[in-house]
């Protein structure tokens, strides 16, 4: 085995929260090493640099590993799940594919126990992470437009993208219901900013942005973390965390590009493989003082899995409207989030509104639903939706459910031979009557719009890919993972930064949110250095 020199820090993962904490910590001068399991992306090769984008989705770009089937993905088998996993693995993560819509959790979101009575609260608060919420708007790049009274004061760096055609359409509608409705922010420019230049809307944001509009952390953060001396191996797979006689980690165990085993010692490992990935990593990573795997003594790790069920609603307008061009979601609305004792449910969930669907999507999900026959009348009825297409997301609150889990799944493995993960998870009846509660406020939203052939999704169900909760943060070691700032519990040179310390899961998506924590966390190591392991 090739045995490296020790670092100070060694990261694993170099996604939305890798690349933060990375970027952060450059200010102390100690020496840093990120491995990252995929591999760097290139602008040249994105689906939207060709005309056949739209059946890349489905193939090389798709967002299940399991479809994708790349050499860098690992098998996620989620038979047991009525939702499907998403993500990404290669420099920037998921940040690669997402959508870039970017809000943030509400103030509420982190005393859902104190002010409704069930999940848990988290450690810290939201006015605790407000200052890296607005350092990472500045790194990330944000448009948006302030003044939103259904949120905290936030001061997005440009302005907001343009309505368009499509958002217009909603802002009536909800203006006639009398909801509040809101341009989003996302992290997609408007204007030159640091170096990326405007979106052109080229189309949609999720198979990559070919243009440099849209915010990843291989444009962001990362070309700034490397300059100040951070190093970053690609294709370097992590096979397990190792740990010393002390029962602190001691460094990793990984495939090199050419597949040889090395060893990487460090003085302090901190994870940010995602929901689903640290938890794998986690388990895999036994021994003799940790048989039920690292930082697992409260059988936490892989429990409280949160993936936010997101229904969506769709229907179709006389008028030509956006379709594929441009980012995916224009406006949202809080109008439903927070909990309401005449509702049936507690928390409460986001109304995100979509542009549209390109040529071919629209023609796979409408003939899938029956609603374009084949034969006499087929392109009549296409006709009538190409481009006429209105969406409403319900983005619900997913509260933790112990039984909701990843686990090593013991057939599956990857081309490395490691176990891949195994998802069990089911939706809540609490979730499952806000579904129906934001279902029935889609539908008005779009009958007010005028539109006709409404179709409702209960089970397209995986669109987000957000993976939450799997290493929960808290104060009590029987019940959580890490401590209040990321700080494994079992392991005192052992930290974890990503979506997987969250405690609960919100309505919105959560990359703005991990971004803060991970900074957070990273500026709470800076203060400690000089008793962080004690």
């Amino acid at each position: 085995m090739k045995r490296n020199d020790i670092v100070d820090v060694l990261i694993i993962g170099s996604g939305a929260a890798g690349a933060a904490v990375a970027w952060s910590l450059t200010e102390t001068k100690m020496r840093i090493l990120c491995l990252e399991q995929g591999d760097w992306m290139k602008n040249s090769e994105f689906p939207s640099t060709g005309r056949d984008w739209e059946a890349r989705r489905f193939a090389d770009f798709d967002i299940s590993p399991n479809r994708r089937r790349r050499d860098t993905d690992y098998p996620i088998n989620d038979d047991a799940s009525v939702m499907k996993i998403a993500n990404f693995n290669g420099v920037g993560g998921g940040t690669v594919f997402y959508t870039a819509h970017w809000p943030r959790l509400h103030p509420s979101d982190f005393k859902v126990k104190s002010l409704d009575g069930v999940a848990d609260d988290w450690p810290i608060d939201y006015w605790t992470l407000e200052k890296f919420f607005e350092e990472n708007d500045r790194m990330m790049g944000v448009s948006g437009l302030e003044g939103d009274p259904g949120v905290p004061p936030r001061h997005p760096p440009m302005p907001p993208i343009p309505l368009g055609k499509t958002g217009t359409a909603y802002g009536k509608a909800m203006n006639k219901l009398g909801w509040h409705w809101w341009p989003s922010d996302v992290t997609v420019a408007t204007t030159e900013y640091e170096g990326r230049a405007a979106c052109v809307n080229i189309g949609h944001c999720t198979p990559g942005c070919a243009h440099g509009a849209k915010a990843s952390t291989d444009i962001t953060y990362w070309p700034l973390a490397i300059r100040a001396g951070v190093e970053l191996r690609p294709r370097c797979r992590v096979r397990e965390i190792t740990t010393n006689e002390h029962g602190m980690a001691s460094g990793a165990i990984y495939y090199d590009p050419d597949g040889k085993e090395c060893f990487q010692p460090a003085e302090m490992v901190i994870v940010a493989c995602n929901g689903v990935g640290t938890p794998r990593l986690l388990l895999n990573s036994k021994s003799g003082k940790f048989p039920n795997g690292l930082a697992n003594s409260s059988d936490q790790v892989g429990r409280n899995l949160m993936l936010h069920p997101w229904p969506q609603v769709r229907g179709y307008v006389e008028e030509f409207v956006d379709g594929d061009r441009g980012p995916m979601t224009s406006i949202w609305s809080k109008q439903f989030y927070e909990t309401d004792p005449n509702r049936d449910f507690a928390r409460g969930y986001t109304l995100q509104f979509a542009r549209g669907t390109g040529p071919v999507n629209e023609a796979l999900q409408s003939v899938s639903v029956d609603q374009v026959p084949w034969g006499q009348g087929h392109h009549a009825a296409y006709r009538e939706r190409l481009y006429h297409r209105l969406q409403v997301g319900i983005a619900c609150d997913d509260l933790p459910e112990a039984h909701n889990r990843v686990t090593l799944d013991p057939e599956r493995k990857d081309s490395h031979g490691i176990p891949g993960a195994k998802i069990d998870y089911t939706i809540g009846e609490n979730t499952r009557r806000m579904m129906e509660h934001g279902i029935a406020r889609a539908t008005d939203i779009l009958q007010a719009a005028g539109a006709k052939h409404l179709y409702t999704s209960r089970t397209i169900l995986n669109s987000p890919g957000h993976m939450l909760g799997t290493a929960r943060m808290g104060t009590d070691p029987d019940r959580s993972v890490v401590n209040p700032w990321g700080r494994c519990h079992d392991v005192k040179n052992l930290f974890i930064v990503d979506g997987s310390v969250w405690v609960t899961g919100g309505g919105v998506n959560p990359t703005s949110t991990i971004q803060a924590v991970a900074l957070y966390i990273a500026d709470q190591i800076k203060q400690r250095l000089a008793t962080l392991f004690d």
